[in-house]
């Protein structure tokens, strides 16, 4: 059970939008907002904006009750780029240099602590599978490694008399 919300081409820099949204992830809603509203960043408005439409698009989905809505983590937030507009910009001596005007596509995920702990336990137990095919695979190299004799050719020294 999760609600999202997709803001898609906001006048940020992919850059600036992406220090704001490491403030919020992984906080409590209520406390993304809070923290959102005393962040002087310009980025701060579109990612609270997103944050709330997320907590609304959550209560319409499961018509959730304010108690649920208030235990709702931020749970994945992430700052995509978006189009790049070009312009130019006049110089001296008729020279023109370019200016790139970078969007940003923000997503931002939102669901009760169950479900992120859930999510957690699911990644949890994929991440400790594959350090075991690594090792078994090293075992074998090892095993194949010593099999094999290590042969090494002595080059002659000359010695001073």
């Amino acid at each position: 059970m999760e609600a999202r919300c997709v803001a898609r081409f906001v006048r940020v820099t992919p850059r600036k939008m992406r220090l704001v949204a490491d403030l919020v992830r992984g906080k409590n809603v209520n406390e993304a907002i809070n923290i959102l509203k005393f962040t002087t960043r310009s980025a701060s408005s579109p990612t609270l904006k997103a944050i709330q439409s997320a907590v609304a698009n959550y209560a319409q989905l499961f018509e959730a009750s304010s108690a649920e809505i208030d235990s709702l983590l931020v749970r994945t937030i992430f700052a995509d780029e978006g189009p790049t507009m070009h312009r130019f910009m006049p110089r001296a001596q008729g020279r023109a240099t370019p200016i790139k005007k970078r969007m940003t596509h923000l997503t931002v995920v939102v669901a009760p602590p169950a479900a992120s702990e859930e999510a957690e336990k699911d990644t949890a137990a994929e991440a400790a599978e594959k350090p075991v095919k690594k090792s078994a695979a090293k075992k074998a190299a090892k095993k194949s490694a010593a099999k094999k004799p290590a042969t090494k050719k002595s080059s002659p020294r000359k010695t001073k008399s």
